[in-house]
């Protein structure tokens, strides 16, 4: 087997209207899609990685996707590396509300981060980043994901390369402060057939958990009265189709 395993704690953290925290427990893969895991028989149906899942899911693979993505921008991948930070598909269900992507020129200097959002809605959305050397960007934020706020403001996001340690922060800025902040803390571990399958036993079903827990906090907000916002019809981004 290739890639890496980070069992991590995922944590939101809402401060306005009202204050609401949520902590989730989940592993995360750190792969490279040109090269993905090659698993078991067995253990395959418990990490697939497929081109449906990732952009507008109509690319042959992965790489093609992120390349007619990039290609949209005005930025050649050309013959550089690609390391990616995803939820596998497990048992047959996905969910990914962040993918990021880690892209290298062929001399190995940076060229650009990408983060691929998902909602619960079924719908995608990419963001090209220009990150500094720690790890550091900002960028308009242009896509629905929680019915609690609005489409505007900005994200500031810290995501480096994981290595031993992952750590990734998302805030969302608005005027007046920062009312949600994401985390994504894990330690890396080498991915072999046995650690899978024991983090598969410590949270099955990983990803519709995920889903679900989201859909059901969403309740609980619903419930706590937090006025809900329209959701803005969804125009597919170029390179998305």
């Amino acid at each position: 087997m290739t890639g890496a395993l980070y069992p991590c704690t995922i944590t939101h953290v809402r401060t306005a209207p009202r204050r609401y925290a949520l902590r989730h427990r989940t592993y995360l893969w750190l792969i490279d899609p040109d090269r993905p895991p090659r698993l078991p028989a067995v253990l395959r149906p418990l990490a697939r990685f497929e081109a449906r899942d990732h952009f507008g899911g109509t690319a042959p693979t992965i790489r093609a996707g992120l390349e007619r993505f990039l290609r949209a921008r005005g930025v050649e991948l050309a013959d550089g590396t690609v390391t990616m930070l995803t939820q596998a598909r497990v048992l047959g269900h996905v969910f990914n509300p962040l993918t990021v992507y880690w892209c290298r020129r062929p001399d190995g200097t940076p060229l650009c981060v990408v983060a691929e959002v998902h909602n619960t809605y079924g719908e995608r959305h990419g963001y090209l980043l220009r990150p500094d050397a720690a790890g550091r960007a900002v960028t308009g934020k242009g896509f629905y994901v929680s019915p609690f706020f609005p489409v505007d403001g900005r994200y500031r996001m810290r995501l480096p390369e994981p290595g031993p340690q992952l750590n990734l922060t998302v805030h969302l800025e608005r005027e007046g402060g920062r009312p949600f902040t994401a985390t994504v803390r894990g330690s890396r571990r080498r991915a072999t057939p046995c650690r899978l399958l024991r983090l598969f036993l410590r949270h099955p079903f990983s990803t519709a958990v995920v889903s679900a827990a989201i859909r059901l906090h969403g309740i609980r907000l619903f419930l706590r009265r937090l006025p809900v916002q329209p959701r803005p019809r969804h125009r597919t981004q170029e390179g998305m189709q």
